[in-house]
């Protein structure tokens, strides 16, 4: 299922590279009319299978890693995409990392520092709820940011120009083709929510207690910043979506539809890396049937047959010393 084009179109999701990118373009919804929510639940659940049984090949394999970059705004369903999709997954190969705002440690290196400690190794899945991109994206809309980080030669907002910013976008290409070229599967999914749908997921958190502690007045200031984000965002990924590392943009209103793309695009170049488990040498399994004939002839009491107590030797019972008894005496006249 995950593989039918007919059902998730997905070079209709990617971005080309080189392509002038203009959000209004994209839907938010999906306007289909071969999927619904119900069914499309069923099919994701079907998926996450399929995903787990490709995770093992990529563990046995030993290859390649996998990468994947969740972005969007605010309220757009990156943390229910992971948590829908990854749950297929075996945990012991999955790492799901948040970035935050970095701290006094993490401007002291280079923007990519912190993203490079979070790399999956061979055999891996690392999942970045934020990443790299937010220095092209939150420092783009507050370039008073950039300051923080202490560059040679930016000093002032005024050095922070669009020669900086293409260096950066520069930077983010290298970064990532050093990891393609080094077996990492590279997958960049932006979440396209529409801001009338951004409204109603805010006031669901205001109105329902048990979703208070998703909403920050934070996320309300960052609204009002909503175009500039939108423009960040076309330009990040028009500049960054690449043949080794491409981007997706996904309709996200709809969440059931959101979740069913992202495993869709995710089990389709998974696919793609044509994984096997290790072909066994014939060496290899001589060396297996001599292992085989070891231990089937070892003696095994644990073979799901009871183990036979041993009889232990019982003692001669002792023999009962009769007790003399008193006489009775006639009674006094």
């Amino acid at each position: 299922m995950l593989a039918d084009e007919k059902i998730i179109q997905i070079n209709a999701l990617r971005v080309k590279p080189g392509k002038k990118l203009k959000l209004k373009d994209h839907k938010t919804k999906y306007i289909g009319k071969t999927l619904n929510k119900k069914d499309s639940e069923a099919m994701l659940e079907m998926g996450r299978k399929h995903l787990a049984e490709i995770q093992d090949k990529l563990y046995a394999h030993n290859e390649h890693s996998v990468l994947i970059i969740f972005q969007a705004m605010d309220a757009a369903g990156k943390d229910g995409a992971v948590k829908h999709i990854m749950s297929g997954f075996n945990p012991l190969g999955v790492k799901v990392y948040s970035f935050k705002a970095p701290n006094s440690h993490e401007l002291d290196h280079d923007f990519f520092w912190r993203h490079s400690l979070a790399l999956p190794a061979r055999g891996e899945i690392a999942i970045h709820n934020r990443s790299h991109y937010e220095n092209v994206l939150v420092t783009k809309v507050h370039p008073e940011f950039i300051l923080n980080e202490n560059i040679p030669g930016i000093d002032s907002l005024r050095d922070i120009d669009e020669k900086f910013w293409r260096n950066r976008y520069k930077q983010i290409r290298r970064y990532e083709k050093n990891l393609t070229d080094n077996g990492m599967l590279v997958l960049k999914f932006f979440l396209n929510v529409s801001k009338k749908e951004q409204k109603k997921r805010f006031l669901e958190r205001i109105d329902d207690p048990s979703k208070n502690w998703k909403f920050s007045l934070s996320d309300l200031k960052e609204r009002g910043f909503w175009d500039h984000y939108q423009t960040a965002y076309e330009k990040a990924i028009s500049e960054t979506s690449t043949e080794n590392a491409p981007w997706f943009i996904i309709p996200a209103d709809n969440k059931w539809f959101a979740r069913l793309a992202i495993a869709s695009v995710i089990y389709r170049y998974f696919d793609k890396l044509k994984m096997q488990y290790p072909i066994v040498t014939e060496g290899q399994k001589a060396e297996l049937q001599r292992a085989k004939l070891h231990l089937m002839a070892e003696k095994d009491d644990s073979n799901g047959k009871p183990k036979s107590k041993k009889k232990s030797k019982k003692r001669p019972a002792k023999k009962k010393t009769p007790v003399k008894r008193k006489a009775k005496t006639a009674p006094a006249q």
